[in-house]
């Protein structure tokens, strides 16, 4: 299981701020893809989230992983390409901010396009739930995290 990286440490947040480098097919086999997956999807289970970033476990690529409905998702060069006009605002948390949430609108709907393992070219249409955590976790790979979208006026809140 990979270390979850957070913003508390200088060195972590660093990578966690900044955008990630394509992820590069040609530099890995089809085994160690595998296994890098199953590792982000162990990682994230054990820490209890639905979303893991590479850059969440000190990686500089552009994959994510996601779990919901009992789907795991594992999505390379993921794009946002199209965002529905209704938000839902809803308190978000995250791995690498542990012990905080705020109050964060995202887009109901998404059109998200990346490649699969094989590094074929996917399109997923994703509601709710499925499509907060697709956002969350391309904002990660682009250097954002969720405080940086909070609502206008929102203060970050300690778990309790």
């Amino acid at each position: 299981m990979a270390k979850i990286w957070t913003v508390n440490n200088k060195s972590e947040a660093k990578l966690l701020g900044r955008k990630l480098k394509k992820f590069d097919f040609a530099r890995y086999s089809p085994a160690q893809i595998n296994e890098l997956i199953r590792e982000m999807d162990i990682s994230m289970q054990k820490a209890n989230g639905v979303g893991l970033s590479a850059n969440q476990i000190g990686l500089d690529m552009q994959v994510f992983v996601a779990r919901w409905n009992n789907k795991l998702y594992a999505v390379f060069n993921p794009r946002i390409q199209k965002t529905s006009k209704e938000r839902i605002i809803v308190e978000e948390g995250c791995l690498s901010v542990p012990g905080f949430y705020g109050e964060v609108g995202r887009a109901e709907k998404v059109v998200l396009t990346g490649q699969n393992k094989q590094g074929k070219k996917v399109k997923i249409n994703a509601y709710n739930m499925l499509a907060r955590i697709f956002q969350h976790e391309t904002d990660h790979l682009n250097g954002r995290l969720f405080t940086h979208r909070m609502t206008r006026g929102a203060k970050l809140k300690p778990v309790e």
